[in-house]
Protein backbone atom coordinates (compact mmCIF):
# COMPACT_ATOMS: atom_id res chain seq x y z
CA UNK A 1 0.00 0.00 0.00
CA UNK A 2 1.59 3.16 -0.85
CA UNK A 3 0.97 6.72 0.79
CA UNK A 4 -1.82 8.23 -1.81
CA UNK A 5 -3.68 4.94 -1.14
CA UNK A 6 -3.23 4.46 2.43
CA UNK A 7 -3.88 8.34 3.03
CA UNK A 8 -7.52 7.71 0.77
CA UNK A 9 -8.39 5.09 2.87
CA UNK A 10 -7.53 7.34 6.23
CA UNK A 11 -9.98 9.92 5.24
CA UNK A 12 -12.72 7.42 4.24
CA UNK A 13 -12.21 6.10 8.11
CA UNK A 14 -12.79 9.72 9.13
CA UNK A 15 -15.51 10.48 6.57
CA UNK A 16 -17.35 7.35 7.34
CA UNK A 17 -17.04 7.94 11.39
CA UNK A 18 -15.84 4.48 11.85
CA UNK A 19 -16.44 3.30 15.46
CA UNK A 20 -13.17 1.92 16.12
CA UNK A 21 -11.27 4.88 14.99
CA UNK A 22 -13.77 7.16 16.80
CA UNK A 23 -13.70 5.35 20.50
CA UNK A 24 -10.02 5.97 20.41
CA UNK A 25 -10.39 9.62 19.40
CA UNK A 26 -13.21 9.60 22.39
CA UNK A 27 -10.76 8.21 24.87
CA UNK A 28 -7.54 10.38 24.51
CA UNK A 29 -10.60 13.49 24.74
CA UNK A 30 -11.98 11.85 27.79
CA UNK A 31 -8.51 11.23 29.75
CA UNK A 32 -6.90 14.69 28.76
CA UNK A 33 -9.59 16.34 29.04
CA UNK A 34 -10.20 14.92 33.02
CA UNK A 35 -6.48 15.70 33.41
CA UNK A 36 -6.16 18.90 32.61
CA UNK A 37 -9.46 20.11 34.50
CA UNK A 38 -7.54 18.68 37.70
CA UNK A 39 -4.91 20.03 37.05
CA UNK A 40 -5.91 23.64 36.85
CA UNK A 41 -6.93 24.57 40.31
CA UNK A 42 -3.79 24.06 42.12
CA UNK A 43 -1.59 24.94 38.91
CA UNK A 44 -3.33 28.21 39.01
CA UNK A 45 -2.94 28.83 42.89
CA UNK A 46 0.63 27.49 43.32
CA UNK A 47 0.70 30.18 40.45
CA UNK A 48 -0.50 32.74 41.84
CA UNK A 49 1.15 32.27 45.04
CA UNK A 50 4.76 32.39 43.47
CA UNK A 51 4.04 35.34 41.54
CA UNK A 52 2.43 37.86 44.50
CA UNK A 53 3.70 36.09 47.47
CA UNK A 54 7.31 36.63 48.48
CA UNK A 55 8.69 33.13 51.10
CA UNK A 56 11.95 31.49 51.28
CA UNK A 57 12.10 28.78 48.46
CA UNK A 58 10.14 30.86 45.81
CA UNK A 59 12.92 31.37 44.16
CA UNK A 60 13.85 28.06 43.94
CA UNK A 61 10.49 26.36 43.03
CA UNK A 62 10.25 28.63 40.15
CA UNK A 63 13.28 27.23 38.53
CA UNK A 64 11.90 23.71 39.45
CA UNK A 65 9.20 24.08 37.27
CA UNK A 66 10.65 25.83 35.06
CA UNK A 67 12.97 22.84 34.41
CA UNK A 68 9.81 20.14 34.62
CA UNK A 69 8.99 22.12 31.31
CA UNK A 70 11.31 19.63 29.58
CA UNK A 71 11.17 16.72 31.45
CA UNK A 72 10.85 14.13 29.27
CA UNK A 73 7.14 12.07 29.11
CA UNK A 74 8.61 8.85 29.45
CA UNK A 75 10.24 9.64 32.57
CA UNK A 76 6.84 10.86 34.02
CA UNK A 77 5.59 7.73 32.82
CA UNK A 78 8.33 5.54 35.00
CA UNK A 79 7.46 7.52 37.90
CA UNK A 80 4.11 6.76 37.52
CA UNK A 81 4.75 3.40 36.90
CA UNK A 82 7.02 2.62 39.73
CA UNK A 83 4.48 3.76 42.16
CA UNK A 84 1.43 2.38 40.94
CA UNK A 85 3.52 -0.65 40.75
CA UNK A 86 2.91 -4.40 43.13
CA UNK A 87 5.83 -3.21 44.60
CA UNK A 88 5.49 0.79 45.01
CA UNK A 89 3.75 2.76 47.67
CA UNK A 90 0.91 2.92 45.51
CA UNK A 91 0.61 -0.73 44.48
CA UNK A 92 -2.68 -1.50 46.76
CA UNK A 93 -4.87 0.85 44.73
CA UNK A 94 -4.49 -0.98 41.82
CA UNK A 95 -4.47 1.80 39.26
CA UNK A 96 -1.44 0.42 36.70
CA UNK A 97 -2.70 -0.14 33.20
CA UNK A 98 -5.96 2.18 34.09
CA UNK A 99 -7.30 5.60 32.87
CA UNK A 100 -6.80 6.62 36.22
CA UNK A 101 -3.10 5.69 35.72
CA UNK A 102 -3.56 7.92 32.50
CA UNK A 103 -4.90 10.64 34.28
CA UNK A 104 -2.27 11.01 37.31
CA UNK A 105 0.53 10.91 34.32
CA UNK A 106 -0.81 13.41 32.46
CA UNK A 107 -1.82 15.78 35.17
CA UNK A 108 2.05 15.34 36.16
CA UNK A 109 3.19 16.13 32.18
CA UNK A 110 0.48 19.44 32.15
CA UNK A 111 1.31 20.71 35.69
CA UNK A 112 4.54 22.08 35.35
CA UNK A 113 3.87 24.05 31.84
CA UNK A 114 0.34 25.13 33.74
CA UNK A 115 2.30 27.02 37.12
CA UNK A 116 5.34 28.09 34.71
CA UNK A 117 2.81 29.79 31.82
CA UNK A 118 0.50 31.27 34.56
CA UNK A 119 2.93 32.33 36.69
CA UNK A 120 4.30 34.58 33.92
CA UNK A 121 0.77 35.51 33.30
CA UNK A 122 0.72 36.83 36.50
CA UNK A 123 3.80 38.33 36.64
CA UNK A 124 2.92 40.69 33.34
CA UNK A 125 0.10 41.83 34.71
CA UNK A 126 -0.38 44.87 37.22
CA UNK A 127 0.65 43.94 40.92
CA UNK A 128 -0.92 47.09 41.75
CA UNK A 129 -4.46 44.98 41.19
CA UNK A 130 -4.20 42.36 44.43
CA UNK A 131 -2.36 45.19 46.35
CA UNK A 132 -5.49 47.61 45.56
CA UNK A 133 -7.79 44.39 45.98
CA UNK A 134 -6.77 43.72 49.49
CA UNK A 135 -6.46 47.20 50.94
CA UNK A 136 -10.29 47.98 49.76
CA UNK A 137 -11.17 45.03 52.33
CA UNK A 138 -12.33 42.85 49.34
CA UNK A 139 -12.15 39.04 50.71
CA UNK A 140 -8.81 36.89 49.53
CA UNK A 141 -10.99 34.61 47.41
CA UNK A 142 -12.90 37.64 45.43
CA UNK A 143 -9.35 39.40 44.82
CA UNK A 144 -8.13 36.46 43.61
CA UNK A 145 -11.36 35.94 40.92
CA UNK A 146 -10.76 39.62 40.13
CA UNK A 147 -7.13 39.35 39.23
CA UNK A 148 -7.90 35.87 37.51
CA UNK A 149 -10.14 37.72 35.78
CA UNK A 150 -7.31 40.65 34.58
CA UNK A 151 -5.43 37.87 33.17
CA UNK A 152 -8.01 35.62 31.83
CA UNK A 153 -6.30 35.58 28.41
CA UNK A 154 -2.72 34.69 29.34
CA UNK A 155 -4.11 31.73 31.39
CA UNK A 156 -6.34 30.49 28.49
CA UNK A 157 -3.03 30.00 26.52
CA UNK A 158 -1.76 28.04 29.71
CA UNK A 159 -4.59 25.69 29.54
CA UNK A 160 -4.25 25.15 25.62
CA UNK A 161 -0.63 24.45 25.92
CA UNK A 162 -0.97 22.48 28.68
CA UNK A 163 -3.52 20.01 27.02
CA UNK A 164 -1.85 20.24 23.92
CA UNK A 165 1.34 18.64 25.33
CA UNK A 166 -0.72 15.93 27.11
CA UNK A 167 -3.46 14.74 24.45
CA UNK A 168 -0.44 14.06 22.33
CA UNK A 169 2.09 12.56 24.21
CA UNK A 170 2.92 9.10 23.79
CA UNK A 171 5.19 7.91 26.61
CA UNK A 172 3.84 7.86 29.55
CA UNK A 173 0.44 6.93 27.96
CA UNK A 174 2.05 3.89 26.80
CA UNK A 175 4.06 2.74 30.03
CA UNK A 176 1.34 3.28 32.57
CA UNK A 177 -2.04 2.59 30.16
CA UNK A 178 -0.90 -0.82 28.72
CA UNK A 179 -2.54 0.54 25.22
CA UNK A 180 -5.43 -1.88 26.18
CA UNK A 181 -8.17 -1.96 23.17
CA UNK A 182 -11.17 -0.38 24.05
CA UNK A 183 -10.23 0.47 27.78
CA UNK A 184 -6.77 3.01 27.38
CA UNK A 185 -6.13 2.59 23.93
CA UNK A 186 -5.80 6.82 23.14
CA UNK A 187 -4.61 8.41 19.84
CA UNK A 188 -0.47 8.68 20.48
CA UNK A 189 -0.17 4.83 21.23
CA UNK A 190 -2.83 3.65 18.83
CA UNK A 191 -0.59 5.33 16.10
CA UNK A 192 2.57 3.41 17.40
CA UNK A 193 0.69 0.47 17.68
CA UNK A 194 -0.61 0.21 14.04
CA UNK A 195 1.88 1.67 11.94
CA UNK A 196 4.12 -1.24 13.78
CA UNK A 197 1.24 -3.68 12.25
CA UNK A 198 1.54 -1.70 9.22
CA UNK A 199 -1.86 -0.49 9.39
CA UNK A 200 -0.97 2.59 7.73
CA UNK A 201 -4.59 3.45 7.28
CA UNK A 202 -5.71 3.99 10.43
CA UNK A 203 -2.22 4.99 11.78
CA UNK A 204 -2.70 8.22 9.21
CA UNK A 205 -6.12 8.82 10.30
CA UNK A 206 -5.03 9.16 13.86
CA UNK A 207 -2.67 11.71 13.23
CA UNK A 208 -4.94 13.81 10.61
CA UNK A 209 -6.50 14.23 13.56
CA UNK A 210 -3.52 14.87 16.02
CA UNK A 211 -2.79 17.49 13.06
CA UNK A 212 -6.57 19.06 13.37
CA UNK A 213 -6.21 19.35 17.50
CA UNK A 214 -2.60 20.73 17.26
CA UNK A 215 -4.00 23.41 14.71
CA UNK A 216 -6.85 24.35 16.53
CA UNK A 217 -4.57 24.57 19.70
CA UNK A 218 -2.12 26.46 17.95
CA UNK A 219 -4.61 29.14 16.35
CA UNK A 220 -6.43 29.46 19.64
CA UNK A 221 -3.08 29.89 21.67
CA UNK A 222 -1.99 32.81 18.82
CA UNK A 223 -5.67 34.39 19.26
CA UNK A 224 -5.40 34.65 23.05
CA UNK A 225 -2.00 35.69 23.65
CA UNK A 226 -2.87 38.32 21.19
CA UNK A 227 -5.81 39.29 23.11
CA UNK A 228 -3.74 39.32 26.21
CA UNK A 229 -1.13 41.74 25.11
CA UNK A 230 -4.23 43.88 24.05
CA UNK A 231 -5.71 43.34 27.64
CA UNK A 232 -2.24 44.71 29.58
Amino acid sequence: MDLFEATAQALVLLAVFDPALWEIIGISFRVSLTAICIAIPPALLAAFLLAHLEFPGRRVLISLFNTLLSLPAVVIGLTVYLMLSRQGPLGDWQLLFTRSAMVIAQIMLAFPILVSMSHAAFQAADQRAWETARTLGIPSPQAFVMVVGEVRFGLLAAVLAGFGRIIAEVGASMMVGGNILHFTRNIPTAIALETSMGNFAQGIALGIVLLIIAFALNLSLQYFQGRGKLSL
